[in-house]
């Protein structure tokens, strides 16, 4: 019995002959289907696809020879029998020589024809083992291939989307890596740069011998490494690009495969390192404008105490001139003494506090106590808000959280929208100062509200950019409250205004709470703002 269940396809014209061969191989455990002449047994085997066929070469219409160019046509991996007469040899070998696989004579014995089944069978096997084998071949070439193809992909997705500059060599200095960003900030295309150009053509001139020095040397991250370096390339126009660099000499088996190093262009930087130079001065320059509209005022401010200091000063000596104190005038001295003290305390916190807000300092973030900060600007401001016939209202929350910012600048911050208020009250008016905690696990809020002459509402979307101001020329450069908008985003909060021609304006400015910020008692807010 076979060992699997072979399909096959008997085609001749005599019956008798299908019939007997037909008994005979399914007994054998074959399964068959027979067909009369070639046509129908090509349709057959397109309806079947059997495993093997066996077909008698000399048939009216297709003869077999035919059957068998047709079949390996649609299937060459199909076996093929020929059964032929002792006459027809020569088409026997024409048979074999088309990929039949055997051929038998007639009159057909069953020995020789399941010996010529065994060879079709073993030739059937292992032409499909063999095609197995090559297509599984193929697929893992084919897998290996992909997997390479991906991870060079990768690689080179890696190499052309770095942000740094990419440069590759070879012993010689030939450029082999030329990447993206490194097109963008020298303007040569890679194209012209790979393989035609050195290393040593990027570098400003003179900069190459020093990078071939220091890279030599233990300066930098070690011999043949380089790390952090600064340097000055030349791009396609001649211009200078300064560049800070890290580069290492590539070895393989012992010997100097080349040189790649990567260049992170320091132009930007540099800009924005300007640019926070410039935004310092501003906020500085803003400063003292602020500073100078206080000094007047001041001034007035410390002058009065002193000059009774002085009066004080000049009555205690005429009364020690007249020899001892008696009791009652001991006790006047002692409460001069005493005037004395307070005002001096006074003029001290005042001059103290000025120091303080002029002084340029670095950026320093600390636990800020916004009440605080409230207080020290209106003792600040107190006295030319009296001057202008403004009031002053104060409505601070208790045991409000502290918040994580700078005082300096927040002082300065604040004290911007009290200038600005008072400039907005000419003829007098009403100032609230007001902090709250929004909600129990929000941000702190500090409010200033005017009476004053309010803002168009044209104006009110611009009043937080730079040199926008609505004074007249002369009064004011337009940075104060593009000052105070720049503080408070540095400080993660937001700021807001509301205001109404002739019905004055409020700031409202958010803070948010520093972490782990709770200073233990509760708070008592404020209403909400309008």
């Amino acid at each position: 019995m076979i060992q699997r269940p072979w399909k096959l396809l008997l085609i001749d014209d005599d019956p008798g002959i299908r019939k007997v061969m037909t008994i005979s191989l399914e007994d054998a455990g074959y399964t068959v289907w027979t067909a009369p002449d070639g046509e129908s047994g090509i349709r057959a085997f397109e309806e079947k696809s059997p495993d093997i066929v066996i077909t008698d070469i000399r048939m009216p219409g297709m003869n077999g020879i035919e059957v068998l160019r047709r079949i390996k046509e649609l299937d060459p991996d199909k076996e093929v029998i020929v059964a032929t007469a002792f006459g027809d040899l020569d088409l026997a070998v024409e048979a074999l020589q088309l990929d039949a696989s055997d051929f038998i004579t007639k009159p057909i014995h069953e020995d020789a024809l399941f010996v010529a089944l065994k060879r079709a069978q073993e030739r059937y096997s292992t032409r499909k083992e063999l095609r197995d084998y090559t297509s599984l071949i193929e697929e893992r070439w084919m897998q290996t291939a992909e997997e390479l193809a991906k991870t060079f992909h990768f690689q080179k997705m890696l190499i052309d989307s770095s942000i740094d500059g990419i440069v590759a060599c070879d012993p010689a200095g030939k450029v082999m890596v030329f990447n993206k960003s490194m097109e963008q900030m020298l303007g040569y295309p890679a194209k012209e740069a790979v393989g035609k150009m050195l290393l040593d053509d990027f570098f400003w001139s003179g900069e190459d011998k020093k990078f071939h020095h220091k890279l030599a040397s233990e300066e930098f991250g070690g011999k043949d490494r380089l790390y952090l370096y600064e340097s000055t390339l030349r791009d396609r126009t001649g211009h200078k690009i300064p560049v800070q660099l890290s580069a290492s000499v590539l070895f393989h088996e012992g010997r100097v495969a080349g040189i790649v190093g990567f260049f992170r262009d320091l132009r930007e930087i540099r800009r924005l390192t300007q640019e926070f130079a410039d935004q310092a001065r501003l906020l500085h320059q803003d400063k003292m404008i602020s500073l100078g509209k206080l000094a007047a005022s001041v001034v007035h401010e410390i002058n009065n105490p002193l000059a009774g200091i002085l009066n004080y000063t000049r009555l205690m000596i005429k009364m020690l001139s007249r020899g001892p104190l008696s009791p009652e005038s001991a006790e006047r001295f002692a409460g001069y003494l005493q005037l004395m003290e307070s005002e001096l305390s006074r003029c001290s916190k005042i001059v103290s506090n000025l120091l303080a807000f002029s002084r340029k300092s670095t950026l320093e973030f600390r636990e800020v106590d916004v009440n605080e900060l409230v207080l020290k600007c209106v003792l600040l401001s107190e006295h030319q808000l009296t001057l202008q016939n403004i009031r002053v209202e104060t409505r601070l929350s208790e045991g409000l959280p502290s918040v994580q910012g700078d005082f300096n600048q927040l002082q300065q911050c604040l004290f911007n929208l009290i200038l600005n208020s008072i400039d907005a009250m000419p003829q007098g008016g009403s100032l609230t100062l007001r902090t709250y905690r929004e909600d129990p696990k929000g941000r702190v809020v500090m409010e200033v509200r005017d009476t004053g002459c309010g803002i168009a509402e044209e104006d009110l979307p611009y009043i937080f950019d730079p040199f926008f101001t609505t004074k007249t020329e002369g009064k004011g450069l337009g940075l104060g409250l593009s000052t105070v908008y720049g503080i408070v985003d540095r400080h993660g909060g937001t700021i807001e205004a509301r205001s109404r021609p002739g019905e004055g304006s409020v700031f409202v400015i958010r803070l948010p709470l520093r972490v782990g910020g709770e200073r233990g008692s509760s708070d008592r807010p404020g209403k909400n703002p309008e």
